[in-house]
């Protein structure tokens, strides 16, 4: 398994605006090979800003690098800049590979 984190600081008043963009995005990621599954986390509060995260899973390293490519990515992201205002900063990107995996069923 391969997962894949964005985290994001969210101005503080914004949090609304951020959670609608997001739940309501043509996200395209059912549709993509190796996909496995998508969250959008909601964290702390700090003094200046509310922290996010999303976390998708894939299957492997090459089904995300795949999506990456793929137009179905670009679709999805386009007018991603639009919201500029809502955040502090850029989103920060965080990759992991799995080196165990512990399920209900196994």
């Amino acid at each position: 398994m391969y997962l894949t984190m964005n985290r994001f600081k969210v101005k503080l008043g914004q949090e609304d605006a951020f959670e609608a963009v997001w739940t309501g995005r043509d996200s395209q990621l059912k549709a993509v090979p190796g996909f496995v599954a998508f969250h959008l986390m909601k964290g702390p509060e700090r003094d200046d800003h509310r922290l996010y995260a999303s976390h998708t899973l894939w299957q492997s390293e090459a089904a995300f690098t795949g999506w990456t490519r793929s137009e179905a990515f670009r679709a999805a992201h386009r007018g991603a800049g639009a919201h500029a205002d809502i955040y502090l900063g850029p989103p920060e990107l965080e990759v992991f590979e799995a080196v165990q995996v512990i399920t209900p069923e196994g």
